[in-house]
């Protein structure tokens, strides 16, 4: 029997599931095109190669799972738990011709479908503000990784800057919407759900850094970009990699 799903993963699967086909344009649009940036230098921090396996954890429409294989040339496994969203990075990976080195899986990050250390570098990108219990979500990623193996993220931030920090408010709380509603209804709700998730997250989570070491991930590094909008960490599972 499938497990089931808290409201607060409930209400994120429903609010992104119908946005796929434009999901990549307007997150680059909403974030003045600094999204696709962050991706890619958490790419740069994963060590792959060829014969490496990455786990791309809330893989969405694979643009973490394409920019790994065409950057290392490894192969990849994309969860995700929107069977919407996986149809749009099918769809994108044939595109990209693709497809023979994504396999991707309807799955959750709370109960990975994997053993122990099965991947050789895990990669999720905004998923921490979407799950009840951050430590247990972190403890399963580390798990199903070897040891030594890169992890890396890329979340939204907070500016620490005060008039930055000003600023990020005014465009997460106006801006955001307002773009949004130009896109459509499905966006406009989206611009205005973003900028409090991600200061309740900030604010509930104020030691990153920390529930990463209690995970078993260690040398975790991080780097705010776009003057902290953006914030990519990476570490090593177990500490056992050079930084």
């Amino acid at each position: 029997m499938a497990e089931a799903l808290s409201a607060r993963s409930r209400h994120a699967r429903d609010l992104f599931a119908p946005l796929g086909p434009t999901y990549d344009r307007y997150a680059a649009l909403l974030s003045f095109g600094q999204d696709p940036r962050w991706r890619r230098f958490l790419v740069s921090r994963i060590h792959a190669g060829p014969d490496s396996v990455v786990l791309d954890v809330a893989t969405g429409t694979a643009a973490v799972a394409i920019e790994l294989v065409r950057r290392t040339g490894c192969r990849v496994v994309g969860v995700d738990p929107s069977a919407e969203m996986l149809a749009t990075a099918r769809r994108r990976l044939d595109r990209a011709g693709l497809a023979d080195r994504v396999e991707l899986v309807e799955g959750r990050a709370e109960r990975l479908p994997f053993d122990d250390a099965s991947f050789d570098a895990l990669t999720f990108t905004y998923l921490l503000r979407y799950v009840d219990d951050r430590e247990a979500t972190m403890r399963e990623l580390a798990r199903v990784v070897k040891a030594g193996a890169r992890v890396g993220m890329v979340e939204f931030g907070v500016p620490r800057n005060t008039a930055a920090c000003a600023l990020w408010r005014l465009h997460t709380r106006a801006g955001l919407p307002a773009v949004g509603r130009v896109a459509s209804r499905q966006w406009y709700e989206v611009g205005r759900f973003l900028g409090p998730s991600i200061e309740e997250f900030h604010n509930a989570e104020p030691d990153l850094s920390g529930l990463w070491r209690r995970a078993g991930i260690g040398q975790v590094h991080m780097r705010h970009m776009s003057f902290g909008a953006g914030l990519v960490m990476w570490g090593a599972r177990d500490g056992d990699s050079p930084a």
